[in-house]
């Protein structure tokens, strides 16, 4: 049984636990092992004087570790297994007494994709998977128990609050990897941060609304579990010391990606008022109703049954599910368990052709780093020793192009980087293409509609790991923005520099969440983005503000197609 669902510790348990642990204090000083103990002592006190709050559901236990509220596991809806499976969230039912929030739920049912390489570890949870897995963590510097913060003192104000969404594509993923802990993000900002679990891949994007008029939302289940937890925001995060008319949403890659879904989502509008995209390659479209039907119709010819057996979906078996869709993706080439433009949930297309109109007046911050793509080649070391020819044929195929194509690209970018070795050419080439372009195109439409600023970033810090090979990678920016670079230190490695950029960066995401606009004293001047000057924050060990960097790359990579998402064999 999950950990959060157990039922509490007495308090007479409670104070046991202190005293013995006391016994060991006493114990320990004699000895010198004192500071190890320390710690021991300072978790039994908070054992002992643990936060509860009382939810619309019912009351929570959490726990006090740093001057900051933990709260996880929080469950915001009920299960989505049997005859909830492809349905829109069901609210979470009501309890008694009081239920512990110690422990991060369970993952969302999702294929494996473990890695004991440092540079992915940090990032992976290896928490068992449930279909029961609609649950959502608190971090808060206080809560509303007459104005008590977690220091004891008298606090109150109400807080930011900043809402993480998980990345890991469509597909994968959780919130209770290690690098996205909320409390040195919630402790340096005095903020609220907020995470949670949703559904995934086939069991929240699986589009049977064709099929079967029952599933009409079937699509963007997933996208509607991110709904169904803003909702939960705005009627309880008060009690933990937020404001929930002050709410900013902000993730990673496939995180990203959902925050400009939840743009465009009629359901989510008024639940936020800020929005930060970092990293993502396939915000400006989504999954065509058509196209997503016959993702559908391919998952249910690996399982034997016609279309007219849509509904039979609910009692297959989730890792048999799991199993059909992988052998459609594979016989298919095509991978469309992703949110859907289905004309409901999703009316269109997040940032194509224009920004959301529902989130004009919404602020937005989006960026990327300078070599995504690096963070996937790391996973074979040969990918860092391509020869001239190998880097051609794969600016070929990643990019879709003729010989002619190829050679021109590489020429344009061998002039931006004289000094790149193939494999480096091939990095930068694919990381604008996959994910910069896009985010520009995103924050000029965005800029377009002139009623909220886009702020636009670019990450240049190089992490020393892996030989200097990632130089700027797919998710460095999470630690930096967390405040995790320890915790996540097989990626940024351990120079002590890490962590005044870390500082900066999140001030500015901190600021942002306050004010809608990141700027802050320890950076220089940064204006909104506009297609003119293209103003971007370049985040480096010096800071700097520059207008259309690497410009001539991204003039060149808009020469190429438009990156495609749904095609498996480009991820």
């Amino acid at each position: 049984m999950n950990k959060s669902r157990r039922k509490p510790a007495t308090a007479s348990g409670a104070r046991a636990e202190r005293r013995a642990v006391l016994r060991l204090a006493g114990a320990a000083m004699a000895t010198g092992a004192f500071p190890a103990m320390t710690r021991w002592a300072m978790a039994a006190s908070a054992v002992d004087e643990a936060p509860v709050v009382e939810t619309a559901n019912g009351k929570v236990r959490g726990s006090r570790r740093g001057g900051i509220c933990n709260f996880k596991g929080i469950p915001y809806g009920q299960t989505t297994a049997g005859v909830n499976r492809f349905m829109p969230p069901v609210a979470a039912a009501p309890w008694t007494g009081v239920r512990e929030a110690v422990d991060y739920g369970p993952r969302a049912p999702q294929n494996e994709r473990p890695s004991a390489l440092p540079h992915v570890a940090w990032i992976r949870d290896t928490r068992p998977t449930s279909e029961d897995c609609l649950v959502l963590n608190v971090w808060t510097p206080a809560i509303n128990d007459g104005g008590k913060m977690a220091d004891g003192k008298h606090d109150a104000g109400k807080r930011p609050v900043m809402v993480y969404i998980h990345g890991g594509g469509f597909i994968s993923g959780s919130s209770g990897a290690a690098g996205i802990d909320g409390s040195n993000l919630a402790k340096r900002g005095d903020v609220v941060v907020v995470s949670m679990n949703h559904r995934l891949n086939v069991f929240g994007h699986c589009y049977l609304g064709g099929l079967d008029a029952r599933f009409a939302d079937s699509g963007n289940a997933g996208m509607l579990d991110l709904v169904a937890a803003l909702v939960w925001v705005r009627a309880n995060i008060a009690a933990f010391g937020g404001d929930a008319g002050n709410v900013t949403i902000f993730g990673q890659s496939g995180g990203a990606s959902k925050v400009a879904v939840l743009m465009a989502m009629p359901a989510a509008q008024g639940l936020f008022h800020k929005a930060v995209v970092q990293s993502a390659s396939s915000l400006l479209r989504m999954a065509p109703a058509p196209d997503a039907e016959r993702a559908a119709l391919a998952i249910l010819t690996q399982l034997g049954l016609d279309k007219s057996k849509a509904a039979a979906l609910q009692q297959v078996p989730a890792d048999q599910l799991l199993k059909a869709m992988s052998a459609s993706i594979a016989a298919t080439g095509i991978d469309n368990c992703r949110p859907v433009v289905d004309g409901r949930v999703l009316p269109g297309h997040p940032f194509d052709p224009a920004a959301p109109a529902i989130s004009a007046s919404v602020p937005l911050l989006i960026g990327t780093c300078e070599t995504e793509t690096a963070f996937d080649f790391a996973l074979n070391p040969k990918n860092f020793t391509l020869s001239a020819d190998e880097s051609r044929a794969r600016v070929k195929f990643l990019l879709g192009l003729d010989d002619a194509g190829a050679d021109a690209m590489l020429a344009a970018y061998r002039r931006t980087h004289p000094a790149a070795t193939p494999s480096e050419l091939v990095i930068f080439i694919f990381s604008d293409y996959k994910y910069r372009q896009n985010d520009i195109k995103a924050a000029e439409r965005k800029a377009e509609q002139g009623k909220a600023p886009a702020y636009m970033y670019l990450f240049t810090w190089r992490t020393p790991v892996l030989d200097g090979n990632l130089k700027t990678p797919h998710t460095l920016c999470i630690p930096f923005v967390f405040g995790t670079v320890d915790v996540a230190a097989g990626i940024t490695g351990t120079a002590p520099e890490r962590y005044a950029l870390s500082e900066k960066v999140m001030d500015a995401w901190i600021a942002f969440a306050r004010s809608g606009n990141p700027h802050h004293a320890r950076l220089p001047a940064w204006p909104a983005y506009s297609a003119d000057e293209r103003a971007t924050m370049v985040f480096d060990n010096e800071c700097r503000t520059v207008n259309d960097p690497a410009g001539a790359d991204r003039v060149a990579i808009n020469t190429a197609p438009a990156y495609v998402a749904e095609l498996a064999g480009r991820r």
